[in-house]
């Protein structure tokens, strides 16, 4: 009844061992940053509840008020002031510049899956309500600030409160790399001609990828779905929870917070949220 190791092998356990610590790892990464964001809404809620002594029934992006209540606004002015002070005061802010902020805006929205719509109704389309009180909020923008929050929207969407409340440094320094790799295009007609050859090399590569993950995509099917599923890397036609699935495992990929790019975690957001509306 002794141990017989010749019966035994590590070798399948270790394996099964090691993929079981590196799932619980990331989950407790998620957990953590979940935890972070549920304490920073309390303390924005308790802030709320010491200005009103009115009991303050709302949520950070819902309603759930009595009938016939009004629901409070996603964003306010109180808001967008405090957001502005807290990026002015971040390393990096003297350096940007409230035209080049303009054109940043613009740019980010020409770039995302909803081209066509201004980024006020790109909002509202993430999230009703969400571009209208924005824009209600700031009114018309006048100062760099305003423009600087706008970007954060632009570049961020419906996470933008998260990170202008938890990491306004991050987001000075996203808007800087941005604004540089604008006036990193002033180059020799030789350099364009460089990197003109590398942006069509690339476009190939990405088209080649699109392809491959948008076999049997109908004939005239809405480009903005097609690229939609290549950027979750599915197939035309995907499932409902075959795309919830691609979308927790790419944003845990790409999140800023892991060292991703917010360029591509924005991508893989707007395409979730194109799929699934």
């Amino acid at each position: 009844m002794g141990f017989d190791p010749r019966r035994w092998s590590s070798e399948p356990r270790a394996r099964e061992v090691t993929s079981n610590v590196e799932t619980l790892l990331a989950e407790n990464e998620a957990l953590r940053r979940e935890v972070r964001h549920l304490r920073l809404q309390l303390e924005r809620l308790e802030r709320s509840a010491r200005r009103d002594p009115q009991p303050f029934r709302g949520q950070a992006w819902g309603w759930q008020g009595s009938q016939g209540e009004p629901e409070p606004a996603r964003v306010n002015a109180r808001q967008v002031e405090n957001w502005g002070e807290l990026l002015a005061g971040q390393p990096g802010w003297s350096v940007l510049r409230q035209k080049g902020l303009v054109e940043l805006v613009d740019q980010l929205n020409r770039q995302s899956f909803h081209a066509n719509l201004t980024l006020q109704q790109r909002l509202d389309r993430l999230l009703p309500g969400l571009g209208r009180d924005l824009f209600d909020a700031i009114g018309t923008p006048t100062t760099k600030k305003h423009w600087a929050v706008l970007a954060a929207f632009a570049l961020y969407g419906v996470r933008t409160n998260e990170w202008l409340d938890e990491d306004p440094a991050r987001v000075v320094a996203e808007l800087r790399q941005r604004l540089a790799r604008r006036q990193g295009g002033r180059r020799t007609r030789s350099d364009q001609r460089r990197t003109d050859r590398r942006a069509d090399d690339q476009s190939s590569e990405q088209a080649s990828s699109d392809h491959h993950h948008n076999v049997g995509a109908p004939r005239g099917a809405d480009p903005r779905r097609v690229a939609a599923y290549a950027a979750l890397e599915l197939s035309w036609g995907a499932s409902r929870d075959r795309i919830k699935q691609a979308h927790r495992r790419l944003v845990k990929q790409h999140h800023p917070d892991m060292g991703g790019s917010a360029d591509a975690f924005r991508r893989v957001n707007d395409a979730y949220q194109l799929l699934i509306a």
